[in-house]
């Protein structure tokens, strides 16, 4: 750069080199902490997951009961119930990266599918259900692989969640209220 460059030119080159890390040295950047990622993940899970809730399920099949919501949606032409739409969420990311994965699981699952298959997944969950407002944090290693593992609540967030839960014929637990902890969302990261 010449005498002529403009001042603010030479400060924004300046600082958009080192935002992108490339500030001379060369050692690869850090990157970002496992828990860090885990935890911004889960954020969007949670309020993409509240918001089709709240949103489209209570307000559409509950409140104004203009479609139902069925975990048979295809066939009875219906929304999907939020946990379907979390697994479809699940299993599309499950197609596109490896760098991380994620289920909605439960110590007192609807659907066997959702249950802890892991000695870590069963004490994420049974921790989030005894420690109101907190996550689980671990690893562990799977088919040879060390995983950074997080357990976060699945609260009942609508009456949505409750009446479809407690009213379902295979539950195994019927006495769920709005606010409670009713299974946790399992993210894994490989390290």
């Amino acid at each position: 750069m010449n005498s002529k460059t403009p001042r603010f030119t030479l400060i924004t080159l300046t600082s958009l080199a080192l935002l992108s890390g490339c500030s001379g040295d060369t050692e690869a950047p850090a990157g970002i902490a496992p828990q860090k990622f885990t935890d911004a993940l889960f954020a969007v899970m949670e309020a993409d997951r509240t918001v089709y809730t709240r949103k489209v399920v209570q307000r559409l099949a509950n409140e104004e009961k203009v479609i139902k919501a069925s975990e048979h949606w295809s066939d009875d032409k219906a929304l999907p119930l939020p946990a379907q739409m979390f697994r479809f969420g699940s299993e599309a990311v499950a197609e596109k990266t490896d760098a991380f994965s994620y289920t909605l699981q439960s110590i007192w699952p609807i659907n066997d599918q959702n249950s802890p298959k892991t000695q870590m997944e069963r004490d994420g969950l049974q921790f989030v259900v005894d420690n109101p407002g907190k996550n689980f944090y671990g690893e562990e290693t799977l088919g040879g692989v060390t995983y950074f593992t997080a357990v976060y609540p699945d609260v009942a967030v609508s009456p949505a969640c409750v009446s479809c839960h407690n009213e379902h014929r295979d539950t195994p637990r019927s006495d769920f209220k709005i606010g409670d902890v009713m299974g946790g969302v399992v993210i894994r990261v490989p390290l």
